[in-house]
């Protein structure tokens, strides 16, 4: 089947796709995308966390064929050309960045956060952020992180 999805900004297509292929597969295999990362496939750590129609969801859970006609905005689509988001400015300031694998899935999850949620409390950081799973830290980096960017947009 041909899937057809908006993927940051642009009308993009997916020719031959099989019924049980993940919008994961399609976004990072089909169409070259591969911020999102592939690590659980079963929702639980969200490496692969993209907005579809403005929601946070796990590409991984999320059949192509749901996609189809839907917008979705990867990590790639966060920042504005070669200028970089104020959340992912954010990570590489606080040393938020390990390994890398979680972060495409931290960075649409505390892009929402911080869009939604003026001056967010560390319990309201803390429970946003607890569906994604990271490996190498135990987090402190990235909350900073996350809290210098609604403390930068709190002053814009």
């Amino acid at each position: 089947m041909r899937v057809n999805v908006i993927v940051n900004g642009e009308q993009r297509q997916a020719d031959n796709v099989w019924e049980g292929e993940s919008l994961l597969y399609v976004l990072r295999e089909r169409l070259g995308l591969a911020g999102s990362k592939n690590a659980c496939e079963q929702g639980e750590c969200g490496s692969c966390t993209v907005y579809l129609d403005g929601v946070p969801a796990c590409a991984c859970l999320v059949a192509a064929g749901q996609a189809e006609g839907r917008e979705v905005r990867t990590v790639e689509g966060l920042a504005d050309g070669e200028n970089l988001d104020p959340i992912q400015e954010s990570f590489v300031e606080c040393g938020a960045v390990q390994c890398g694998f979680c972060t495409p899935g931290l960075l649409v999850t505390a892009h929402d956060l911080v869009a939604r949620t003026e001056n967010p409390s560390d319990a309201e950081i803390r429970e946003a952020l607890a569906g994604n799973l990271c490996r190498c830290t135990g987090y402190e980096k990235i909350l900073d992180a996350v809290r210098l960017a609604a403390a930068r947009k709190e002053h814009a």
